[in-house]
């Protein structure tokens, strides 16, 4: 009986998960101010609010348990310009935190790890008579440059923009600034470990560089089904 019972459980939470996820053309979807085909968030989200001022490109996956939002709380008026983009081709980890208040945006082809937490907005402390929550926050918008890669439980502070294809190693804070093309970004608090010269190559040198294998994987993006 119990192991029936089991299979129940897992059999609806599979089937509810399939139906529950958001995908392109679905009433969820269209409260974004736009959402590309093959796109897909994952159920179950943890808070997702400010839908029309959030744009979303085609084939981009988003996993479970994921908080997109714009501005402070449901309902507002923020104005006529989306203030989160995420391109085509994105894939966002399960658990990941992306708040915008003024303007986050992704290229495309990024990708990131579980527990990611991306914001561009902060607290101030300048008033030291009144409470650090109380106080008008500061924004500064953030880029991540296509091509890009965020590890697991990394932390993008406001005013952080990635050149294209960098990494960020996972656990780091990345500090407002800008940061080239191909940086590769580690530690608390986050600094360039490696970066890449057109006539010098990797600066340190790769230890040694991957061989790509052939036959596991086609070149065709992973597309979510349509709703």
């Amino acid at each position: 009986m119990s192991r029936l019972l089991s299979w129940i459980v897992r059999s609806t939470w599979s089937w509810a998960r399939r139906r529950a996820d958001i995908r392109a053309g679905s009433r969820a979807a269209r409260r974004f101010a736009s959402y590309g085909p093959g796109t897909s968030i994952a159920f179950p989200p943890a808070t997702i609010f400010g839908e029309p001022w959030i744009e979303i490109g085609a084939h981009t996956l988003i996993g479970a348990d994921i908080t997109l939002t714009a501005g402070f709380v449901p309902g507002l008026d923020l104005g006529p310009r989306p203030l989160l983009r995420i391109g085509d081709g994105c894939t966002i980890g399960r658990g990941s935190h992306v708040v915008a208040h003024t303007s986050i945006e992704f290229g495309d082809d990024v990708f990131t790890g579980p527990h990611v937490y991306i914001t561009d907005q902060n607290h101030v402390y300048a008033d030291t008579e009144t409470p650090v929550g109380r106080q008008w926050p500061a924004d500064d918008p953030v880029r991540i440059g296509s091509g890009s890669w965020i590890g697991a439980n990394a932390v993008i502070l406001p005013g952080v923009r990635l050149g294209r294809n960098c990494v960020v190693a996972a656990s780091s804070v990345v500090r407002p600034g800008d940061y080239p093309d191909h940086s590769v970004i580690a530690g608390v608090p986050g600094r360039i470990v490696r970066r890449y010269d057109p006539a010098a190559g990797w600066i340190p040198p790769l230890r040694q560089a991957p061989v790509p294998r052939t036959g596991v994987v086609g070149d065709d993006r992973i597309v979510a089904p349509e709703s």
